[in-house]
């Protein structure tokens, strides 16, 4: 090869390198631009709850003998919930006014990622707690309405110096199906986001807790037809805000 070939090759790739760098400079102008849209996309989706059409907070505090209040849930669960993205939920203490008795109410609902019920349950949060696995078993309840609802019931207690024990009754909704623990949410979603924002896709937890299992039993038996018309069916429909439009919105 000449020497003046050569040379004119190297001045035809001098001459080309502008034009690469000037369209790589553009390309990696664009990913950034195309990676800034999808961040924003990305937060809005994650950073947004889906909204039950009737929170959870406005469930009664009064149920037939029973009162609520509100219960402060532990920070430790509370971040844990934000983390796995709950998007609503009601934590509250009733009693019974007659016989004294009280039970704790807790249902949160997941629907911007419904995976995020998946380790959600008792045996992973009450271990984690400090209290001591006894036993679990299954079980069932006839409702007020007359449905039969498939539930857990597990017993833990805590050591001396406390020598305290506590009964808790749980079951989970899927998309409006009743299901006995986590494993149909498990196979459902995995770790799957709500993308289309759609509030009858979900996983919700209704867990009752006290030191009786006679209390626990008849406050799911009250609470269970309220608690399951604030979540969709599996059509979609939510039974409760049907019931607030037609009473003016107003919630007994």
């Amino acid at each position: 090869m000449s020497f003046s070939k050569y040379g004119k090759m190297e001045k035809d790739k001098l001459r080309q390198l502008p034009f690469v760098w000037v369209l790589a400079f553009f390309l990696l102008l664009a990913s950034g631009e195309i990676y800034r849209v999808a961040v924003r996309y990305w937060d809005k989706i994650v950073g947004t709850a889906i909204n039950l059409p009737v929170s959870l907070s406005n469930i009664n505090y009064e149920i037939g003998n029973w009162e609520g209040v509100d219960q402060i849930i532990p920070t430790t669960t509370r971040e844990y919930m934000e983390r796995n993205f709950a998007d609503d939920y009601v934590s509250r203490r009733y009693i019974d006014k007659q016989t004294e008795s009280w039970v704790d109410v807790y249902v949160v609902y997941c629907s911007t990622r419904p995976g995020g019920m998946v380790g959600h349950q008792p045996l992973v949060c009450y271990p984690g707690n400090g209290w001591i696995h006894d036993d679990t078993r299954n079980t069932e309840f006839t409702t007020q309405n007359g449905k039969v609802i498939k539930c857990l019931i597990h017993r833990f207690h805590k050591s001396a110096p406390e020598f305290r024990q506590t009964i808790v009754l749980n079951f989970y909704v899927v998309n409006g199906h009743l299901a006995i623990n986590e494993n149909i949410v498990r196979n459902s979603y995995e770790r799957r986001f709500n993308f289309a924002g759609n509030p009858a896709r979900y996983a919700a937890q209704i867990q009752i807790s006290s030191v009786l299992e006679s209390s626990i039993l008849a406050a799911a038996k009250d609470f269970s037809d309220l608690i399951l018309d604030f979540l969709p069916d599996e059509n979609g429909n939510v039974a409760i805000e049907k019931y607030s439009a037609t009473n003016g919105n107003m919630l007994k």
